[in-house]
């Protein structure tokens, strides 16, 4: 299963009821965030989520709204004890970016790890998950994500039977690749059917309606997509600014065939997004305008 908690869902700048975005997913207690405004802490904190509890922080850019927050997590982390190496990832100039910020936070008590993109699409594990970064359409290079958390076959005790593989190593099976009993090597592919549907959170924020996110947003049970403007009006601003409408992002998810469809990075200027909802939901019926710290269980379908 997946935790999903959208801690902010404001763009360019916090508002006094809105976080700016930031969103973490957690597998089996390890928790991948994606971006850090202003704020993410903090948001982090009301959510009831710990700033230890981040192993992976992934950046889809770096405009201010998206990593400003980085400087003071980093220091919480700190603060609080933590000793074990941070994994950041983001397309180019990550680490030049990072350093720069880490002037007003230089000294910490644990190693900062990067994974820089050199090209999109880059897929890498972390978290248990296999992770995507895809390259999408705004006004400085930017890129979305497909996480995705793979599920093994069902155990099939006629294959192993067939394939002579003792009792006691089938559990041992279903948890590992091999086990070697009595100088024999059992192996998870001889009693697994084939992989069944696994789970899949599309997170894109900052962009224009691009073909790569159909592509990686394909079948996802929760597609998270800005949501910049809700007005109709407001059509050429966001086209001028590399933008999403809400209308924009519905026709995605219906595309797509996405299970749900989430909201977010709401313009400073639209003080009640669900005004606009309807518009969404009259495309892609799933569509939710989530309040900061919205939360859902991903669990597996049979």
């Amino acid at each position: 299963m997946l935790d999903v908690a959208l801690l902010g869902t404001g763009g360019t700048m916090p508002m006094k009821n809105r976080w700016l975005t930031s969103c973490l997913i957690r597998n089996e207690g390890q928790g991948v965030l994606i971006d850090c405004g202003e704020g993410t802490q903090i948001a982090l904190k009301c959510a009831g989520r710990s700033v230890q509890k981040v192993d992976l922080l992934c950046f889809t850019h770096y405009h201010a709204d998206h990593i400003s927050g980085l400087p003071g997590l980093l220091l919480s982390m700190g603060l609080e004890g933590r000793t074990e190496p941070l994994m950041l990832a983001g397309p180019r100039g990550l680490r030049r970016t990072v350093e720069g910020l880490r002037v007003i936070a230089p000294e910490l008590p644990f190693e900062i790890e990067y994974t820089e993109f050199d090209a999109e699409p880059f897929t890498f594990p972390a978290a248990g998950l296999e992770i995507t970064a895809f390259a999408v359409q705004h006004t400085m290079h930017c890129v979305g994500y497909r996480l995705h958390l793979p599920r093994i076959g069902k155990f099939d005790p006629e294959r192993a039977k067939a394939a002579g593989i003792p009792l006691k190593a089938w559990g041992l099976l279903q948890k590992q690749e091999s086990v070697e009993m009595d100088g024999v090597t059992y192996y998870q592919s001889q009693v697994l059917g084939a992989p069944r549907r696994g789970l899949t959170v599309t997170y894109c924020t900052d962009t224009r309606p691009v073909p790569e996110i159909m592509k990686y947003a394909d079948d996802a049970d929760l597609l998270i997509l800005e949501g910049m403007y809700g007005e109709p009006e407001k059509l050429g601003k966001a086209i001028e600014t590399k933008h999403m409408m809400f209308t924009e992002a519905a026709e995605i998810a219906r595309d797509c065939n996405a299970h749900r469809l989430w909201l977010t990075h709401f313009s400073p200027s639209l003080p009640n997004p669900k005004d606009y909802l309807p518009l969404a939901q009259e495309i892609f019926p799933d569509t939710v305008i989530p309040d900061d710290g919205r939360e859902i269980n991903l669990q597996f379908t049979e």
